[in-house]
């Protein structure tokens, strides 16, 4: 097998801090990580490897300190590295046409995984758009993957519901934070991912030239929560029930 993880440097959003006065996010010293998600991708991928054989090459479109982040995926047990310098304008359009221009580049693939979203923008987009780029199926929010000699079966979540699809090579898969957990690597496999090779690709190399985003950013801002702070000091049977009558007039309960 010859497998694709798409993976994407993000913030640690659970250290991003919103000003009170502006609502807007404060970045500075925010450290950076290989968004979650990517990292059961990363995961399915190995026991894919491990199972099947073959070679699995990490690809990331990000900023030049990226390539630290794809070191932590060469330690768990990727291959190879690519790392595309991202260009100062992009978006949707221009991330997913970088990542399936290197998958051409990479040639023969049979499997590309990645997150179902990056837990930054979740947007869940970049994977059915880089399996149209690459007119191939897709197979998204998958929440377990089997692979056979002649295709690949996944059981895919829909909500309360659950399909299970079939697919021949090649195939994008994106897939659910509940299919694994990924693993950690040791101290001797952070060692010899130093001597794995991270390539550099321009966009040129990828064929992607100057592109041009569809959509513009304007603003990002953090999302008031203001609590009401009731607090109900009578018996616990009386406080239960005025509680219970609260929370089904605000229509959290019904």
């Amino acid at each position: 097998m010859n497998i694709v993880v798409c993976a994407k440097q993000v913030v640690d959003v659970s250290e991003i801090k919103v000003d009170s006065k502006t609502n807007k996010l404060i970045l500075a010293g925010v450290p950076q990580k290989i968004s979650d998600i990517d990292k059961n991708a990363m995961e399915e991928a190995i026991k894919i490897k491990e199972k099947h054989g073959g070679k699995l090459t990490v690809v990331t479109v990000g900023p030049a300190d990226a390539k630290e982040k794809i070191k932590e995926l060469l330690a768990m047990g990727a291959d190879e590295g690519i790392h595309i310098v991202q260009p100062e304008k992009l978006d949707y359009f221009v991330v997913s046409t970088i990542l399936a221009g290197a998958i051409k580049k990479i040639g023969e693939y049979d499997i590309i995984l990645c997150g179902e979203a990056s837990i930054d923008l979740f947007s869940g987009q970049i994977g059915p758009r880089v399996a149209g780029i690459l007119n191939i199926p897709q197979i998204t929010y998958a929440q377990n993957v089997t692979v056979e000699k002649d295709k690949v079966v996944s059981e895919r979540n829909i909500g309360d519901k659950a399909v299970t699809i079939e697919s021949s090579f090649p195939v994008m898969i994106t897939v659910t934070k509940e299919i694994n957990e990924p693993r950690l690597p040791s101290l001797m496999q952070i060692l010899a991912a130093a001597n794995k090779p991270i390539n550099d690709w321009s966009l040129d190399d990828v064929g992607s030239g100057k592109l041009e985003p569809k959509i513009t950013t304007v603003d990002i801002k953090g999302v008031s929560m203001e609590r009401k702070n009731v607090v109900y000091q009578d018996d616990i049977d009386d406080s239960v029930g005025k509680l219970v009558d609260s929370l089904v007039k605000e229509g959290v309960l019904r």
